[in-house]
C-alpha cells in the first residue's frame, strides 16, 4: 500500500530514506559530469578508432548491463549490433557469475564491461576469452581492481568509476541492488566511446547538455515539489496499488521501459511488465479483461476491509518519444483501455534528440521508482 501522505512530507521522506535514494537520483546529473571527465581523462576523446565494430557485445552483472545493450542499440539507430550477454552461475554473486563470448566473436567486434565492482572474477575470465579472440575491450572499472588489471594486460581501455558518498550506504545488508545513478556511471563513458566510434551521436558538448537537464527534472521531481506540479510523483500516485502495464512506442521508450519493470521489481518492489505497440495490444488484452481488470471481482460483501488489502488492478502507463505520428498505435491503445475501464497514464517527454529523450524519461520513471519505494507502508 503507498501512503499517499508522504509524498507531500519531504521530512517524512527523508526520514523513510535510509539508504539515500533521493540523494542518489537527484545527483545523477553531477554523477554525469563526473563520468564524463573519467572518460576524457582515461583518453576516450583521443581515440582515433578505423571505423565501427562488426558488432557490440556489453557484460556485467545486475541491471545496467542490459539497460547500456538496450540504450545503446536504440540510441544507435541500427547501426551496428549490440548483443547483451546475460550471466551464468550459481548465485548472482560475485565470484559466482561468469559470462561466454558468442562463438562468432573476434578482432572485428568489441567488448563493453560494466563492471561496479571491480573484483568479480568472473568479467576478468571474460577478458581474457577476449584477448584470445583478438576482441577490443573496453570496461567502467573502479581502479585498482581485479578487473582493471586484467584489462591491463590485455591492452584493453579502463575507465575508472565515478563514484559518490552516499555509494556506500549501498554496501550493506537489505540494500537494493544498485543505487540508483550507478547506470549514469557506467552509460556516460561508454556513450562517449560509442559517439568517438560512431555508433551514435554523443559528442562531449552533447553530454554537457544532458547533465544539466538531469539537474533540471531533478528541480522538477524533487521531495520539496508537490504531487499535483511533479511529474514522478504523479506517475507514482498513479501506479500505487496497481500492476504496471508498461506499453512503449519507439526504440528509445521500448529500452526505458523495460529498465523502468527492472527498476519497479528491484528497487521498489513491485511487479510490472513491460510490452511495445502495437504486439502489446494483443499480449496484454487478457490482463484487461481476467481478474486483473478494473471491474474484476466485485467487492465481496464479507471481506475484512482492515486485513485484507484492495485487489491489485491493472494499469497502462503509455511511454512515448513525442506526439503520436499518423501509424502510431497510442490511439488504439487508448481505445483499448477504455473498452476494458482501466485507467492509463501517459509518459511523453518535451522535444529534443533520442538522447534528451531518454534523459528525461529514466529520470522520471527513477524518480517515481525511488517514491513508490520510501511511501510504502507495508
Amino acid at each position: 500500500m503507498l501512503d499517499e501522505s508522504l509524498l507531500d512530507a519531504p521530512e517524512a521522506l527523508a526520514g523513510a530514506d535510509r539508504y539515500g535514494l533521493l540523494r542518489g537520483v537527484a545527483e545523477s546529473g553531477a554523477r554525469v559530469r563526473s563520468a564524463a571527465r573519467s572518460a576524457a581523462e582515461a583518453g576516450i576523446a583521443d581515440l582515433t578508432p578505423d571505423g565501427r565494430p562488426r558488432s557490440v557485445l556489453v557484460a556485467g552483472p545486475g541491471p545496467a548491463a542490459p539497460a547500456i545493450a538496450d540504450l545503446l542499440s536504440a540510441l544507435g539507430g541500427g547501426s551496428c549490433p549490440v548483443t547483451h550477454i546475460p550471466p551464468t552461475g550459481v548465485a548472482p554473486l560475485p565470484g559466482a557469475l561468469r559470462w561466454t563470448l558468442p562463438g562468432w566473436t573476434g578482432p572485428l567486434d568489441l567488448l563493453l564491461l560494466a563492471g561496479p565492482d571491480g573484483s568479480d572474477p568472473g568479467l576478468a575470465e571474460l577478458v581474457e576469452q577476449a584477448y584470445r579472440r583478438g576482441c577490443a575491450v573496453v570496461a567502467v572499472t573502479p581502479a585498482g581492481g581485479a578487473l582493471a588489471d586484467a584489462i591491463v594486460q590485455a591492452r584493453g581501455l579502463t575507465v575508472p568509476l565515478a563514484t559518490t558518498a552516499y555509494d556506500a550506504e549501498f554496501d550493506v545488508e537489505g540494500a537494493p541492488p544498485a543505487a540508483p545513478g550507478t547506470l549514469w556511471s557506467l552509460l556516460i563513458p561508454l556513450l562517449a566511446l560509442a559517439d568517438r566510434i560512431g555508433l551514435l551521436t554523443a559528442p562531449p558538448e552533447a553530454l554537457g547538455r544532458l547533465a544539466d537537464h538531469l539537474d533540471e527534472l531533478a528541480e522538477r521531481c524533487g521531495p520539496a515539489v508537490a504531487t499535483y506540479t511533479n511529474p514522478a510523483k504523479t506517475l507514482a500516485a498513479d501506479l500505487a496499488d496497481a500492476l504496471p502495464l508498461i506499453w512503449t512506442e519507439g526504440t528509445v521508450a521500448g529500452a526505458v521501459g523495460r529498465h523502468f519493470a527492472t527498476v519497479l521489481a528491484g528497487l521498489a518492489g513491485r511487479p510490472a511488465l513491460a510490452a511495445a505497440l502495437p504486439e502489446a495490444l494483443t499480449t496484454h488484452r487478457p490482463l484487461l479483461a481476467g481478474t486483473l481488470a478494473a471491474g474484476a471481482d466485485p467487492d465481496d460483501f464479507f471481506r475484512d476491509r482492515v486485513e485484507q488489502p484492495a485487489a491489485l488492478r491493472a494499469r497502462v502507463l503509455l511511454l512515448r518519444e513525442g506526439e503520436p505520428g499518423p501509424h502510431s498505435a497510442a490511439r488504439a491503445a487508448n481505445g483499448l483501455a477504455d473498452e476494458c475501464d482501466t485507467a492509463l497514464s501517459e509518459l511523453e517527454p518535451q522535444s529534443g534528440s533520442e538522447l534528451e529523450t531518454a534523459t528525461e524519461l529514466l529520470a522520471i520513471t527513477d524518480f517515481a521508482a525511488v517514491y513508490l519505494a520510501l511511501a510504502d507502508t507495508e
